[in-house]
């Protein structure tokens, strides 16, 4: 491949985007897909990573590699030691507590000058960063080289912008009260939460310190790109890019560029369940029959919450697919799969122990409905799909999305959870029983009016999503504009 790219009518030197994303499957699912956008737009792309979670994406690297678009993938050996975590957590999700996470961040901050050395090494001159927001130490970096650093921020601009206001306000010091309901000032339209529902600043040992750097990087960076779409966000992206004094790039839904079904399948971690059996299962089933159930990568529910799911589930009468993720508590949920349920529901349920490829599930026909945990890749992706969904928020700030698809788009039905689980702190706690998964399906799935109506309204938001990233849609036009002002930056420094 050339190192021109055409822009403006002219051959322009081609620009080499440096993407950091944080090693946690949330934030690098997304930052992957980005790194496809631009390399399918004439961008050199380099993805930094470690060598655990280079293993992990290895199917996404061969696919990148065979399809010959210009990424490369950097693994950078994380410093585990030199920060007391055990060898190989190079992942959120392996971390032993979230006690650990300030530690985590620590190694990551560490990568700055193997970073410099390596970009130092390429013939190509980087152009830019893109790093994940929590990586307030790649700013050094692109002073180091006096480029421009964009940040990309895993939220939603709903949630952002209300995130931005809880902290600016102060507003989760106003009330000990979990269950009092505080109303966001300065909201685009009415919005109110309980107390118990915010999301706060991050938890944990030690990152008191951490919150305060990511509010003082906030004048560093050259702007921030979002994973979403004007038609879905429009009036809180402007909000929120008022409020920072930034500008805010929409350039999702980003998990579109996977059409290939390979693709889909190959997306996050190496799946735990053969991707053909999954769609010849997926095959046997009615249009719109099947509920798809699953809490993101980071939620563990314990086994007798486990138990009300399954039960509810089988109780609902629908067709379903359940990603279960049982942790170190594996033994007990399977003795429970075991002793009768995976028999009694084995014509018209699928279980999947692991990873699931969530993109290609969702984007089948049979999919009529999707339990989610309401993280914001999870809550686009299901956007996209054009599927309703029953909405089961655990933590950070899901209990916003949830706010967004229930009262503002009205696509979802809330399973009816009040406050949050802590994120790597187990609750004894059930909080859904098995009536309340069978009534929420039930209403999901459900074939009278409103149900009917719900449908409607996803469907034609999915068919905005698409339009968003076809040439001349939004997010498409907002790629093109990123790439022009980091062109126009290489010629002023040249």
């Amino acid at each position: 491949m050339t190192n021109q790219i055409v822009i403006n009518g002219r051959d322009d030197p081609k620009p080499h985007f440096v993407l950091v994303p944080l090693m946690a499957q949330g934030h690098t699912i997304p930052m992957i897909d980005m790194a496809r956008l631009l390399a399918g737009r004439g961008v050199h792309v380099s993805v930094i990573t470690t060598p655990v979670n280079a293993a992990r994406i290895k199917t996404v690297i061969e696919r990148v590699k065979a399809s010959q678009l210009s990424i490369e993938f950097v693994p950078l050996p994380f410093p585990c030691s030199a920060v007391g975590l055990p060898e190989g957590c190079e992942n959120i999700d392996t971390l032993p507590s979230k006690d650990h996470l300030h530690s985590f961040l620590d190694a990551c901050a560490l990568l700055r000058e193997p970073l410099i050395l390596h970009l130092k090494e390429q013939k190509l001159h980087p152009s830019c960063i893109i790093s994940d927001v929590c990586h307030t130490w790649t700013g050094d970096v692109a002073q180091e080289f006096r480029i421009p650093r964009f940040a990309f921020n895993g939220f939603g601009g709903f949630s952002l912008l209300c995130r931005h206001i809880i902290l600016t306000n102060e507003l989760d010091k106003k009330t000990s009260d979990e269950m009092e309901v505080i109303v966001m000032p300065g909201f685009p339209h009415h919005l109110e939460l309980l107390k118990a529902q915010m999301p706060g600043s991050f938890g944990g040992r030690g990152m008191e310190k951490f919150a305060e750097e990511l509010k003082a990087d906030q004048q560093r960076f050259d702007g921030m790109l979002v994973n979403t779409f004007d038609d879905l966000e429009a009036l809180y992206i402007e909000s929120f890019q008022k409020a920072i004094g930034k500008k805010v790039w929409t350039i999702g839904p980003m998990s579109l560029y996977n059409k290939d079904v390979a693709d889909m399948a190959a997306r996050g971690n190496l799946a735990s369940i053969d991707e053909n059996h999954c769609l010849r299962w997926l095959d046997s089933m009615k249009p719109n029959s099947v509920i798809y159930v699953s809490f993101g990568s980071l939620a563990s529910p314990i086994p007798p919450q486990l138990v009300e799911i399954g039960l509810g589930l089988e109780a609902s009468n629908h067709p379903f697919i359940w990603v279960i993720r049982a942790g170190d508590k594996s033994p007990e949920v399977e003795k429970w799969l075991s002793e009768g349920f995976e028999e009694r529901v084995r014509s018209r349920g699928l279980i999947i122990r692991g990873w699931a490829p969530q993109v290609m599930i969702l984007s089948h026909p049979a999919i009529g409905g999707f339990m989610t945990h309401c993280g914001w890749n999870s809550t686009l992706e299901g956007v996209t799909a054009g599927v309703p969904m029953v909405t089961w928020p655990h933590f950070a700030e899901q209990f916003v999305n949830e706010k967004l698809l229930v009262e503002v788009l009205k696509i979802g039905v809330a399973v009816g959870v009040k406050k949050m689980t802590r994120w790597g702190v187990e609750s004894s706690e059930v909080l859904v029983k098995k009536d309340d998964v069978q009534k929420a399906v039930s209403t999901l799935m459900d074939e009278g009016e409103d149900g009917v109506e719900r449908r409607k309204r996803a469907r034609e938001m999915g068919k905005k999503a698409r339009k968003a990233m076809e040439e001349g849609g939004s997010s498409y036009e907002n790629m093109t504009l990123l790439i022009k002002q980091v062109q126009t930056d290489m010629l002023q420094l040249a």
